[in-house]
C-alpha cells in the first residue's frame, strides 16, 4: 500500500483546469506515450515474443505445426508461420479487415473468448498492435483461401491497402509478418539472438510436434528444434553434467476440462543453478505465480505424507517448502482458460484458483510415484529433513522464540512454532470470530495469530510514550518485540506483519489506524518492508463446480463478464462476506492467509527522502489530526465519492 501525495491545487491554478485540459488517445497512442506499460522496453525481444505467440497460439490450437524466424542484417524480423493466416474480410462492425483492426486497435483480438482459441497467451488484445505502433515499418503477408495478401505500417499507421499478390494453392495457409523496430523506445537498440533462440528452442520442446528455427542473415547461423519426446529428456540433458537423486526424472501429463499440466522435476547434490522454467499456455513466466506456488505446495504435500508413512521425520521437526526447493531442477508447462497474467508482458500468472489445481494434481502424483519408488523417495526425504536440520540450526543463532523483554506474551496471541525469523508471519485479525477462522486456517508452523478487539486508539497525534497506556497497543508492542518510537528493530520476532480486516468501510478504517500506528510510532518496521496489508475478498462467486472471488465490485463485475464470454453453463450465483467471521476456515485459507494464492500489499511509503516522508505525513495528518476536521470535511466534500443509500 503506497501513500501518495493529495494533489491540492491552489485556487489560482484551479481555474485552468477544464474539460479542455482533458486529452484522450485514440488508436495506439497510449503504446506510444508510456511504451512501458505495454512492453518491455529494455529491448526490443519482447516485440519478437508477441509475434511469436501468435504463432505459438494456432500451433496449440492445431492449426500450425511450424514457426520460423529470421533476423535480417537491417534488424528487422521476419515471424512466419503455417496457422490459418490472418483473417482478412472486412469486421462486420468496425467496417475494416480483420487484420486491420487486429494491428490498429488495441484490445482487439480473438483471445477473449474461447471460441477459436481454447488455451492462448494473447488475452489481452494488445500484443501484436504494440508491436505495430512501436516500428517504424511492418509488413503482413498472408496466405489463405488460395490468395496471398499483403499489407504495409509505418509507425503504426496504414500506409499500404490490403491487396492480393498473387493466387496460390488453396492448400497453403499462414501468415508473415516483419517488422523494424523504433529503436527509439529501447535501452538496447538490438534483438538478443541468445534470447530468441531460447524462446523458439522452449516453444519446441513445450509443443510437441512443432518445428522452430532461426536464420541469421548476417552471421548465415540456422538452428532448428523440434521435440518429440517431452519435458523430461530435455531437463535430462540440462542435468546430465550434475549428480541427481533421482535416475531419472519424475515428470507428469495431465489433461483436464480448464486445465493442462505437464512437468518434469530433479534434484542435484551439486552446487550451481539448475534450470528453473515455469510456462502458461507457452509463454515463460519469470517471475513464477500461482501455477509455481501450487507445483511447490504440491511437491512438498507429498513428500511430507512419504516421510509420515515411512516413518522417516525426526520427532519435532517439520520441512518447510525451501526444504524441498532448494538444488531442484524442474520444467513446469500449464494450459490454463482465460489465463490472468500480473501485466502485458506476462511474467507472473495471477490466476488464483490455479494454485489448488495445480497442487492437488501433482500431489497426488508424486505420493503414487513416491511410494512406488521407495528408494528414490527415501533419498528424497533424507536430503530435505539435512536441509531442514541446516535451517533450523541457521535461524537458532539468529532468533531466539521470546519476547522481547522478557515478559509474557498476550493470552491472545497464538504463536507459530518455527525459531526461523525470516519465515515467521503475524496477522493482526480484526475481532475474535475472525480470529478463530484465522486459527484454523493458518499453519501454526510459521503463522502467528493475534485478534484486535475492533478499532484500535487513533494514535497520530500521541507521543510514542504515551501510546503503551492503551492496553491493545502494550499487546501489539510486546507481540513485535519492539518498543513504539524505537529505531532498533534487531528483536523483531516476524518477518512479515499482516494487517487482516474486512472488505467493508469499517474493515479499511481499522486498517487505516493500524498502519498509521506504524508509520507513526514503528517507522523503521515499515521501511524494512515488514508489514503488509492482506487483502480478503468481498465476494465469492459460484458457476457450476468452479469458484471464483473478488476483491470489489469492479473485480466481480469482470469475472462476471469473462464468465458470460465462457458461456459457462449454471446459474451464476453471488454471495456478498459480512466480514471475514462469515468466511469459513478453508475458503478464509485460500483467498487470504495461504501464501500459494493469498494477496498481499505491502505498506510502504512513496519515496525515500525527507521530502516525500513530509508529504505522506502530511497527507495522515489531514485524515487523522483531532484538530483537521475542518481540513477533512472540505477534502471529503471536494473528492470524495459519495454514493446514495439505495
Amino acid at each position: 500500500m503506497k501513500l501518495f501525495e493529495l494533489n491540492t491545487e491552489n485556487k489560482k491554478n484551479a481555474a485552468a483546469y477544464t474539460a479542455e485540459s482533458i486529452e484522450v488517445l485514440k488508436g495506439l497512442d497510449p503504446v506510444k506515450r508510456r511504451p512501458g506499460m505495454y512492453t518491455d522496453t529494455s529491448s526490443p525481444d519482447h516485440l519478437a515474443f508477441e509475434v511469436i505467440d501468435n504463432g505459438v497460439d494456432e500451433a496449440i490450437a492445431g492449426y500450425a505445426d511450424r514457426i520460423d524466424v529470421v533476423l535480417k542484417t537491417d534488424q528487422s524480423l521476419i515471424v512466419s508461420d503455417n496457422g490459418r493466416g490472418m483473417p482478412v474480410d472486412i469486421h462486420p462492425e468496425e467496417k475494416v479487415s480483420g487484420v486491420e483492426l487486429i494491428m490498429s486497435k488495441l484490445h482487439a483480438g480473438a483471445k477473449f473468448s474461447n471460441k477459436d482459441y481454447s488455451y492462448s497467451g494473447g488475452l489481452h488484445g494488445v500484443g501484436v498492435s504494440v508491436v505495430n505502433a512501436l516500428s517504424t515499418n511492418l509488413t503482413i503477408h498472408i496466405k489463405r483461401d488460395g490468395k496471398e495478401y499483403c499489407i504495409g505500417f509505418k509507425n503504426g499507421f496504414k500506409t499500404e491497402e490490403l491487396t492480393i499478390v498473387k493466387e496460390i494453392d488453396k492448400k497453403e495457409s499462414g501468415t508473415s509478418l516483419q517488422f523494424y523496430p523504433d529503436m527509439s523506445y529501447f535501452d538496447i537498440p538490438l534483438f538478443s539472438k541468445t534470447a530468441l533462440k531460447t524462446a523458439l528452442k522452449s516453444k519446441a520442446i513445450l509443443c510437441k510436434g512443432l518445428v522452430t528455427s532461426f536464420y541469421d542473415e548476417t552471421s548465415g547461423e540456422k538452428e532448428t528444434w523440434k521435440y518429440d519426446h517431452g519435458i523430461d529428456d530435455y531437463l535430462s540433458e540440462n542435468l546430465k553434467e550434475k549428480k541427481c537423486i533421482f535416475s531419472s526424472p519424475f515428470s507428469g501429463d495431465i489433461k483436464g476440462d480448464d486445465l493442462q499440466l505437464i512437468w518434469a522435476v530433479n534434484w542435484t547434490m551439486d552446487t550451481g543453478p539448475n534450470p528453473e522454467e515455469s510456462y502458461v499456455n507457452l509463454i515463460p513466466t519469470r517471475l513464477g505465480g500461482t501455477h509455481v506456488n501450487g507445483f511447490r505446495s504440491g511437491l512438498l504435500e507429498s513428500v511430507k505424507e512419504f516421510c509420515k508413512f515411512q516413518n522417516l521425520l525426526p520427532k519435532g521437526l517439520y520441512l518447510a517448502p525451501e526444504d524441498i526447493w532448494n538444488k531442484i531442477g524442474y520444467i513446469l508447462s500449464v494450459k490454463l482458460s482465460d489465463a490472468q497474467f500480473s501485466g502485458q508482458t506476462k511474467e507472473r500468472l495471477s490466476s488464483r484458483h490455479c494454485a489448488n489445481l495445480v497442487n492437488i494434481q501433482v500431489r497426488d502424483a508424486f505420493s503414487l510415484w513416491l511410494n512406488q519408488n521407495i528408494e528414490q523417495g527415501e533419498k528424497l526425504a533424507n536430503f530435505a529433513i539435512e536441509n531442514a536440520k541446516n535451517r533450523i540450526k541457521k535461524a537458532n543463532k539468529v532468533t531466539k522464540k521470546r519476547s522481547s523483554n522478557g515478559t509474557t506474551l498476550p493470552a491472545k496471541l497464538s504463536d507459530c512454532s518455527s525459531v526461523d525469523q525470516e519465515r515467521r508471519e503475524l496477522f493482526f485479525v480484526e475481532g475474535d470470530s475472525a480470529g478463530g477462522s484465522a486459527k484454523q486456517a493458518r499453519d501454526r508452523r510459521f503463522q502467528a495469530i493475534m485478534p484486535l478487539r475492533g478499532k484500535i486508539l487513533n494514535t497520530w497525534d500521541m507521543e510514542s510514550s504515551a501510546i503503551v497506556e492503551s492496553m491493545e497497543i502494550r499487546n501489539i508492542s510486546q507481540v513485535l518485540g519492539v518498543i513504539p518510537g524505537s529505531d532498533d528493530i534487531s528483536k523483531l520476532r516476524y518477518n512479515k506483519i499482516c494487517i487482516l480486516a474486512d472488505a467493508d468501510s469499517d474493515g479499511l478504517h481499522i486498517a487505516t489506524l493500524v498502519c498509521a500506528l506504524f508509520l507513526k510510532h514503528f517507522p523503521k518496521v515499515v521501511s524494512q518492508g515488514h508489514v503488509y496489508i492482506a487483502m480478503p475478498p468481498l465476494y465469492r462467486i459460484d458457476v457450476g463446480k468452479e469458484v471464483f472471488y473478488a476483491l470489489d465490485d469492479s473485480e466481480k463485475n469482470n469475472i462476471i463478464k469473462r464468465i458470460d464470454r465462457r458461456k459457462k453453463h449454471g446459474k451464476i450465483n453471488i454471495q456478498r462476506f459480512k466480514g471475514l467471521g462469515e468466511m469459513n476456515p478453508a475458503q478464509l485459507k485460500e483467498t487470504t492467509i495461504s501464501p500459494d494464492s493469498r494477496r498481499l500489499v505491502r505498506l510502504s511509503v512513496n519515496g525515500s527522502c525527507k521530502e516525500s516522508l513530509k508529504e505522506v505525513y502530511e497527507v495522515m495528518d489531514m485524515l487523522l489530526g483531532k484538530k483537521r476536521a475542518k481540513d477533512r470535511k472540505t477534502w471529503i466534500e471536494t473528492n470524495g465519492n459519495i454514493k446514495e443509500i439505495e
